[in-house]
């Protein structure tokens, strides 16, 4: 047994590192710890607070490979974010420009849902509290 104590962060990598910083930070709201440019990669890292314990590293890299088609290829599917309030949530994003997909019901937990994707297409997921 590994005994984790959960994660420590979770990586992403955008094609445009401007607009996809503006949109983590100015639109979802989170916020930056450190910002770091690595010249030897030509390379952004921004490290980004969500919520009170969980951290995103946003990475840019030159050129980098295309994401496989969604909705169900091999590896990670999506990144969820609990919200308390998911209408609230829902007229937050689509005030900026940000489609938002309907409303779903888990039926397993029976809380609701919605999609939403980042600049680069990545899928994000509101579930509410």
């Amino acid at each position: 047994m590994l005994n984790t104590h959960g994660f420590h962060h979770i990586a992403i990598i955008c094609s445009d590192y401007p607009t996809s910083k503006r949109f983590y930070v100015e639109v979802l709201g989170f916020q930056v710890i450190q910002e770091t440019y690595r010249a030897e990669r030509d390379s952004y890292k921004l490290d980004l607070r969500v919520g009170d314990r969980d951290q995103i590293e946003l990475f840019s890299f030159p050129d980098p490979p295309p994401r496989p088609s969604r909705p169900e290829a091999c590896g990670l599917r999506h990144l969820s974010l609990a919200v308390a309030d998911l209408e609230g949530a829902i007229a937050h994003l689509t005030a900026q420009g940000i489609a938002v997909e309907p409303i779903r019901l888990d039926h397993l937990t029976q809380r609701r849902f919605t999609f939403f994707q980042d600049p680069d297409g990545l899928p994000l997921e509101l579930y509410g509290a």
